[in-house]
């Protein structure tokens, strides 16, 4: 076997088969101090794939802070192969400030892979440390996110499934709906990708949250890769179904008013399927918002008061039909360990929202389907 390749970071150069806990200075504070993005490197003895897990580029989504601190201090797992590289924060101004932003008012996410040459912009700078320091020295990467301020996502792989090695950790990662593309232009994924670290996001849950059933998505899925690349022993844990996504719609509001809600993220949902009723604040006006495609609730707004036109429920369009899903779902139905834990990420991402049955005014929508 080749002699494994010397790793060094922040100045810091990582022996095979040790742990050591950095810190990568990136900027400063407006007193000199130094501002740093905190990381653990996890080195086997033996030469294998080297990993990077990477949590709040945007300041303010740290459920994938609580995925890497559970991975770091949750149930122990030994590292056979290869190198894990994990961040739990890479935005430290943001998450400072519980802020997506830089204070530039710049998003990081749309700033990589940053200037190599330490000048330009603040997020120029902090990405091109991170991309320099970490990135590059990486082969797979895994980026942990949530949706936006006041909207929820149904855990999801996001992943340009073209490139085979992004595929496979795509595939391996074990969430039911793996979205297809290659994201926005500047972001972490999609500059990764080109540099020839495999990487894919994870989408799941909210700002300012660190939610139970979303840390264990994440520290599974991530367990889940570490397998597939033979990095840990054991096998990948298989969701109750999979399905690829390459399209995806938004239902709008048609009225200014309160929302209630008649479906939960993650429900499977059929064309004409009442998903929100909207009545304006007297009750002098009421629209009944209808799914305009088969489809699984990927995301959706946490906030009942809208204005016309703005986002309601985001619906992922599966490759697969609606019938195999639920064929594939009922055939899983003996684990009941997987059931369980789909119904408590559901009751986790809904505790901002009221969740109930249409109204008489349409009886085969009387009880929603079950998912």
């Amino acid at each position: 076997m080749a002699k494994r390749p010397k790793l060094t970071i922040a100045g810091t150069t990582i022996p095979a088969g040790e742990i050591c806990d950095l810190r990568l200075k990136v900027s400063e504070s407006y007193t000199g101090d130094p501002i740093a993005i905190p990381m653990r490197v996890m080195r086997a003895a033996k030469h294998g794939p080297t990993v990077f897990i990477s949590g709040a580029v945007h300041g303010d989504e740290i459920n994938g802070t609580g995925i890497i601190r559970e991975l770091m201090f949750g149930p122990e797992f030994a590292l056979q192969t290869g190198t894990l590289i994990l961040v739990p924060i890479v935005n430290s101004f943001g998450f400072e400030t519980h802020s997506r932003y830089l204070p530039d008012r710049r998003d990081l996410n749309r700033c990589f892979p940053g200037s190599m040459s330490g000048r330009g912009s603040m997020a120029n700078r902090i990405a091109g440390s991170f991309f320099h320091e970490v990135v590059t020295k990486c082969d797979y990467g895994i980026d942990l996110h949530t949706a936006a301020v006041r909207r929820t996502n149904y855990p999801n792989i996001r992943a340009d499934l073209s490139d085979a090695n992004v595929r496979r950790i795509a595939h391996a990662f074990g969430c039911e709906l793996i979205v297809n593309g290659k994201g926005p232009l500047g972001s972490l994924r999609r500059e990764a990708c080109k540099a020839g670290c495999a990487t894919v996001i994870l989408e799941a849950g909210e700002i300012w949250k660190i939610e139970p059933g979303v840390v264990e998505v994440g520290a599974r899925g991530v367990r889940n890769v570490l397998k597939e690349l033979g990095m840990v022993s054991g096998e990948p844990e298989p969701p109750l179904y999979q399905t690829r996504i390459d399209k995806t719609t938004w239902v709008r509001a048609e009225l200014g008013g309160i929302l209630s809600f008649h479906i939960a993220p993650g429900e499977i949902v059929e064309v004409g399927q009442p998903i929100a009723t909207n009545v304006s604040v007297v009750g002098d006006a009421k629209s009944i918002l209808i799914s305009p495609a088969d489809g699984i609730v990927l995301g959706m707004t946490t906030l009942p008061a809208v204005k016309p036109g703005e986002p309601v429920v985001h619906i992922a369009v599966p490759r697969k039909r609606i019938s195999r899903i639920r064929q594939e779902m009922k055939q899983a139905t003996a684990n009941g360990k997987k059931k369980r834990t789909r119904r408590s990420i559901q009751q986790d991402l809904t505790t901002n929202i009221i969740v109930h049955p249409p109204d008489h005014h349409d009886a085969h929508w009387a009880e929603p389907n079950s998912s």
